[in-house]
Formats: C-alpha cells, structure tokens, sequence
C-alpha cells in the first residue's frame, strides 16, 4: 500500500464529512464515495484501460497482423538436440530467443558469427528450461545453418559461486546478451529457484549476469569455454518491485508475480537492464484500492466512472485486483554489479500482471520500448485467451514518459489456434544499422504438442517504424531465426 496516500486520503475524507455534517449532513456518504477517487501516475506511464479498450477493434488492421506462415515449410531447428545419461538422443525445443547483441541493440558480429542464445529443452519435460547457444556464419540465413554449442552452463557452475541464490537454481529463463567493449560475451537471463517447501511455492526468479568464454577451436566451430563473474543481481525490493514474499507470503497463489527478461542497453555512457516486473508498494500495488485510480483508466470522467463500475460487477474483478505488471529498470555498475533501482517505465495496472519480454532500444532520436503479452493472461473485454500481443511506447529519452504506438500500444496481433504449428509467441524487435525496418523474431509452436513438430525458429518479418506509428511491411517473410537484412 501507499501509505503516505492513504492518509492524505483519509484526512480528506475527514475534512469532507466535517464540513457535510455542519451543512446539515444528508450529503454526508456521496462526498465520503467520491473523496476515494484519485489520479495518482507516480511519476511513469501507464498501460490504461480505455487504450486498451480500444485494441479488439484496431487488430482486425492489416498493418497489425502477424504474417501467414506455410506450415510445410516450418523446420524444427537440426542442431537443437542433447543426450540423456542413456546416450539415447533427444530433439530439443526451442522457444525464447535473443541475439548476441551490441550496446545499442543492433546484432554483434562475433568474429564473424551471429550468436543466439535461447530456452531449450526435453518436450516430455516441462521443466527442463535452460539457456543453449546457437550460431552461424554472417550471410546465410537458413534455418540449416544454425550450429548449437549446447548448454551454456554446467550444473556444477552455479555451485562453484558464493551466491546461495544461484545455488537454488532450477531452471534458466530468458534474458538478453551484449558484445562488451572488450569483444566479451555478457549473458543477462533470469533464476527460478527451487521449490521452497518451508513457505510452500516455487518461482522466486532473480536477474542473474555472467561472462560466458566462447572460444573458436576451428574454422567452422564456437566452443563455450565455461563461464566467469556468475552472480545474482536483482530480486526486487518491494518499494518499486514486487517481490516473491509479498506475492506468496500468505499463502495465496492467485497472484502472478514476474521479475525476468532482463534487457541490457546503454545510454550516455551508463548501463541499464530493464526487465518484466510488478509493482511495489510505492508505484501503484495490487489491490482493490486499485479501482479508484483514475490514472489506471484514462479517458474521461464519465468513462472511468461507468468503467470502474462495471469492473466491480465483472466476474474479473478479483484478478484485474491483482494485475500489476510492469517493466522495470535498474542502473548497473561498471561490474554489472546493482548501483540504482529506478521507478518503472510503464505498469499495467487492472489490465494484466504480465507484460514479457522487456525491449527497449534507440532509433532517429527516439526510444521505443516493447513488451509481449498474451489475452489469456489480460482483464480487458473483447480481448481472448487465444490473443496474442506485442505492444509498443515510445519516448524521447529513455526513462520516459512512454506514449503508445499506433495510439493504443498495439503493434502485433495473432489468434490462432495454439495447436496450429504456425503459432507464434514472445515477439522480439531487432533494430537494423540502417533504415525504418526492424526484424521481428518469436518462436513457433506450442512446446511439447506434436512429436514431430517442436518448438523452434519462426520465420522472421519486418516491421516498419516511422515516429509513433508502426506497420508490418507486405510480402517481408524472411527466413527462420534471421536476425538481420541488407537494405
């Protein structure tokens, strides 16, 4: 709670009733109704429900649409396999996945490599969630030409810290990566931990960094050389984030806490990471207290009267209580160590608790930030479980205020079927050297669905970028997994 709020609140409500109750008094309960209204923005954007409200009716727009896929053409990615202690060999999936990247987001040359980094694991077992490397030589894009180098640590690599966080680890989950100015390989990604039996609940995810050694022993190879300065960085601190104890701590698992997707980018010099997060107690908590934001709703008085109303009367009341989702930033130290934790870049409160895939980078000026985000997962009418989003802001510095996109956030929509081996997920935009096109990369295929069909490399497309409108370019398909273009 915002307890400072509360008691400017509470002293307001006083100061109403006492001068209602000198004045006669019948008015007494209507000014004590409206004196809990309040607009309070705490200094960053908001993801509100009347932009939202609008977006069931713009996604029908050609320019927002994901592209058709062949469903003939789509390949499972070769290289992705692994052996378990039987020697048996088992085909991978692979859904997130992020580019090696430079400080400003545009594709690294790794001696002459593309790199990926991604989630990869046994479609039989679901929690089998760790981070592989894949590469190929700059120039060819088939999906044939990715070459993996396996895991990226080895089990023993977490115990051989003196970080009782990571010695908890039980699955890798998605980051990014950047090229250092010293030609280094720096890995971001997310720690969840292992179930803690003492408090009941599994989840506590935590933004974790380390150097990964990637050597070339021959012309056509990479090698991951083991890893360096591995360590935990931030797991909220309950004023700007959330943190796991405040989500579980009373044993109620409705709520659907985040803090992962760490995003690396430079600005003037200092580092950032900006990650998928929910709230803290002073940036607009969870709860029902929630309702009576104006800031959360935008529009008109009118509409965030008739729509708070009808929210308390929706059978989605309680879960929209509880959504807070945002995505965060904090500043790093030259050692990637936490320096400073910054109020977030936008939250999503009533709407959704899950805005994924933090991504942010600079472009003619401007700096647009982009998230995914699943219907499935939103308390916004006309929006279904089978929609799938990413939603894009844009601002003049970076830490805002964000504006969105195509005046709503919506930049990409889908809604197929998820058994349909086209569908689509965890949208990523890849600024390019040159010009207003961007590539956009996801994965393809529900993991663990078929037993030919795994998860893998969507083919990529482009998405065109003119100040604070976007649009998917016609005819752009590219190949699966390219992250890059000639213009």
């Amino acid at each position: 709670m915002n307890f400072k709020r509360l008691a400017k609140q509470a002293a307001a409500v006083t100061f109403s009733t006492a001068i209602l109750v000198g004045a006669g008094g019948p008015q007494i309960l209507a000014q004590q109704k409206d004196s809990m209204d309040y607009k309070e923005n705490y200094g960053f954007s908001h993801i509100t429900r009347f932009d939202a409200l609008k977006i069931p009716a713009q996604q029908t727009n050609e320019q927002f649409k994901v592209p058709q896929f062949d469903a003939s053409k789509i390949k499972n990615v070769a290289s992705a396999i692994k052996y378990d202690e039987n020697g048996n060999k088992i085909e991978l999936d692979v859904w997130d996945t992020w580019p090696l990247q430079n400080a400003d987001g545009t594709v690294a040359n790794y001696n002459g490599y593309e790199i990926v980094f991604g989630l990869a694991g046994d479609p039989k077992r679901g929690s089998d969630t760790f981070v592989y490397l894949f590469y190929k030589k700059i120039g060819d894009n088939s999906i044939d030409a990715w070459k993996c180098a396996g895991r990226v640590f080895k089990d023993s690599d977490k115990y051989n810290t003196n970080d009782p966080l990571l010695h908890n680890q039980a699955e890798e989950w998605s980051g990014s990566a950047t090229l250092t100015s010293d030609g280094k390989v720096r890995l971001f990604y997310t720690n969840r931990s292992i179930w803690d039996e003492s408090k009941g609940y599994f989840g506590k995810q935590t933004l974790t960094t380390a150097q990964i050694n990637v050597s070339q022993p021959d012309a056509n190879t990479l090698k991951v050389d083991g890893v360096e300065d591995f360590k935990s960085i931030f797991d909220g601190d309950g004023k700007y984030y959330q943190t796991m104890d405040q989500a579980f701590g009373n044993r109620n698992f409705d709520d659907n806490h985040t803090l992962r997707d760490p995003h690396y980018i430079e600005d003037k010099g200092k580092k950032y990471l900006v990650f998928e997060a929910n709230t803290g107690t002073e940036t607009g908590y969870q709860g029902e207290e929630q309702f009576n934001n104006k800031a959360f709703y935008g529009g008109s008085q009118k509409f965030f009267e008739a729509e708070r109303a009808k929210l308390l009367q929706s059978p989605s009341k309680y879960g929209s209580s509880l959504a807070n989702g945002a995505l965060g930033i904090i500043e790093l130290n030259d050692d990637y160590t936490l320096k400073k934790v910054m109020k977030p870049l936008i939250a999503s409160n009533t709407v959704t608790d899950e805005i994924e895939r933090a991504n942010v980078f600079k472009k003619d000026g401007k700096w647009y930030l982009f998230t995914s985000s699943r219907g499935s997962k939103m308390f916004v009418d006309g929006i279904d479980k089978e929609d799938i989003y990413m939603l894009g802001y844009v601002s003049d510095s970076l830490t805002g205020p964000y504006k969105p996109l195509n005046k709503t956030g919506l930049v990409l929509h889908q809604d197929l079927n998820p058994y349909d081996i086209t569908w689509t997920y965890a949208h990523f935009a890849i600024p390019q050297v040159k010009g207003n096109n961007v590539v956009i990369t996801s994965y393809m295929t529900n993991r663990g669905y078929f037993e030919d069909h795994h998860s893998t490399f969507a083919p990529s497309f482009l998405l065109n970028i003119k100040g604070s409108k976007t649009s998917v370019v016609e005819d752009s398909i590219l190949e699966q997994g390219q992250l890059t273009i000639n213009e």
